[in-house]
C-alpha cells in the first residue's frame, strides 16, 4: 500500500466505502470488486479497499472487533503484536507508575493502542511513512495518542526531571526491506546485529531512560541478556511470539522466565528461581530404564527460556535429554505450563522392532512428536506400513544421545 492509497481510504468516500463491505468472502471479492467500479468508485480505491476488508478479516485473530475499525499492510499484521500481549506489556508500564510511553518503531500501532488504552500518553514513531499514517489512524480514539514519522535513534528523548514517570517500548525491525522469501513475504533476520534499531541503540535507550522494554525474537540468545534486566519469553496458544527484555521499574524479577498465555486467559509465568539453585539446568536421564510412567511435555516458551529444569523440580523427574524438553517421572501431577502423556510403551529407535510392537496391537494410525532427532515423519509411516484399527501417540527423540521411541497416549 502506498501513501495514495491510504488518503483515498481515510477520505469520507474512502471511509464510508470500507466500512460499507460486508464481511470478507475470497469466492465473492472479484465481483464485488467489478461491480463497486461500475457504480462509480475509483478502481485504486476498490482495489484498496477490498485489500482492507480482507486484513481485516484476518487482523481478527489478533484485534478481536478492533480490527474492523482499523487499516492494516500486510506485513504490518503479521509482525503486530497480539492484543492480549500487548495488553500485558502496557500493564508492566502502567503497574511501574509510567505516564508516557515513547514507542519507537511504533508499526500500526498495535502496543501503542494498548498504552492508550490504559490512559498513558503515548508518542509513537515509525521511519516508514505509510505505517507512520496508520498507526496515526488506528490511534485515532485517544487524544493523548500521536504517531509521527522518524527514527528510534533521531528522536529526542526526555532527561534528568523530564523523564520522571516516562518509558520507552522498541519494537526493533526484524525484516530486511525490499527483498522478499518465496512466499514473498519480507525477508527475516535472525542476528542481533542486523534488527533496527541496532541492539546497541536499544541498550543505549534503555541506559538514559531506565523504564524502557524492548519486544525481540524467541531466538534471543541467553548470553545476549543484559545485566540486572529481565527476559520473558512468551507464548500464546502454545506458539512462543517474543522474548521481550525489560530494564528498570519494568522488571518483575532479574534473570530469564517464561509466561504461558493458555485457554481462557489463564497464564503461568515460570522463572529461573523455580528451577532452584541450578538457575534452570534440569537433571538428565541416565539411561532408558529410567523412564518412567509420566512424560511432560512443557510448553515452548519454557523451553525457549531454558527452564525445564523448573518443571523437572516440580514433578521430581528428569529431562530426557539435554534441549529436548521432555521430562519423566514417577508422579501424576498437573502442571498447567505443560502437557502429560501416559507412557506404554518406551524402546531404541528401530524402525523394524517398531513396526512389529505396533502391529502386534493393532495400531493403524500414529500421531508423531519428535524433538532432537533427524528423521522425516512421513517417511517413518511409510516404514511403518500399518493397517489397524487403533490409534497412538509416539514420541521420538533421545536419551543420552540415543535416539529412543514412546509410545504414550494423553492423561
Amino acid at each position: 500500500m502506498d501513501l495514495d492509497a491510504v488518503t483515498q481510504l481515510v477520505s469520507g468516500e474512502g471511509w464510508g466505502l470500507l466500512q460499507s463491505l460486508p464481511p470478507y468472502d475470497e469466492s465473492a471479492a472479484l465481483s464485488l470488486g467489478e461491480g463497486l467500479r461500475v457504480a462509480g468508485f475509483d478502481p485504486d480505491l476498490v482495489a484498496a479497499a477490498l485489500t482492507q476488508s480482507r486484513l481485516r478479516a484476518k487482523g481478527r485473530a489478533k484485534f478481536g472487533e478492533f480490527a474492523d475499525g482499523m487499516l492494516f499492510t500486510a506485513d504490518g499484521l503479521e509482525q503486530a503484536t497480539r492484543l492480549e500481549i500487548a495488553a500485558r506489556h502496557a500493564q508492566r508500564f502502567r503497574g511501574a507508575g509510567i505516564e508516557q510511553v515513547f514507542d519507537l518503531g511504533c508499526g500500526i500501532g498495535a502496543d501503542a493502542m494498548a498504552f492508550a488504552g490504559l490512559d498513558l500518553k503515548v508518542t509513537a514513531i515509525d521511519s516508514d511513512e505509510v505505517t507512520a499514517t496508520l498507526a496515526g489512524v488506528n490511534l485515532r480514539h485517544w487524544p493523548g495518542a500521536s504517531a509521527f514519522i522518524g527514527t528510534a535513534e533521531g528522536t529526542q528523548l526526555p532527561s534528568g526531571e523530564g523523564a520522571r514517570n516516562t518509558g520507552a517500548w522498541l519494537d526493533p525491525a526484524r525484516r530486511t526491506p525490499g527483498m522478499t522469501d518465496a512466499r514473498g513475504k519480507t525477508r527475516r533476520v535472525f542476528r542481533l546485529d542486523a534488527i533496527s534499531p541496532t541492539w546497541s541503540t536499544v541498550q543505549s535507550i534503555a541506559q538514559s531512560l531506565p523504564a524502557t522494554g524492548a519486544k525481540l525474537s524467541p531466538s534471543f540468545p541467553h548470553t545476549a541478556i543484559p545485566a540486572g534486566a529481565e527476559a520473558q519469553w512468551t507464548s500464546l496458544g502454545g506458539e512462543v511470539l517474543e522474548c521481550a527484555i525489560w530494564w528498570g521499574p519494568l522488571v518483575s524479577r532479574i534473570g530469564r522466565s517464561a509466561l504461558v498465555i493458555g485457554p481462557q486467559g489463564r497464564s503461568w509465568t515460570v522463572r529461573e528461581t523455580d528451577a532452584g539453585a541450578a538457575g534452570g539446568a534440569a537433571p538428565m536421564a541416565s539411561s532408558l530404564s529410567q523412564i518412567g510412567p509420566w512424560l511432560y511435555e512443557p510448553d515452548r516458551a519454557v523451553i525457549r527460556a531454558g527452564l525445564t529444569g523448573a518443571l523437572t523440580s516440580v514433578v521430581e523427574g528428569f529431562e530426557l535429554d539435554s534441549g529436548v524438553g521432555y521430562v519423566t517421572s514417577d508422579r501424576c501431577v498437573d502442571v498447567g505450563y505443560a502437557r502429560r502423556f501416559a507412557v506404554d510403551e518406551s524402546m531404541p529407535l528401530n524402525v523394524k522392532t517398531l513396526r512389529a510392537w505396533l502391529r502386534e496391537r493393532d495400531v493403524g494410525r500414529v500421531t508423531i512428536k519428535k524433538r532432537g532427532v533427524v528423521l522425516d515423519a512421513g517417511e517413518l509411516r511409510r516404514q511403518l506400513r500399518l493397517s489397524g484399527s487403533v490409534e497412538m501417540t509416539l514420541v521420538l527423540t533421545r536419551v543420552k544421545n540415543q535416539q529412543v521411541a514412546l509410545v504414550v497416549h494423553p492423561a
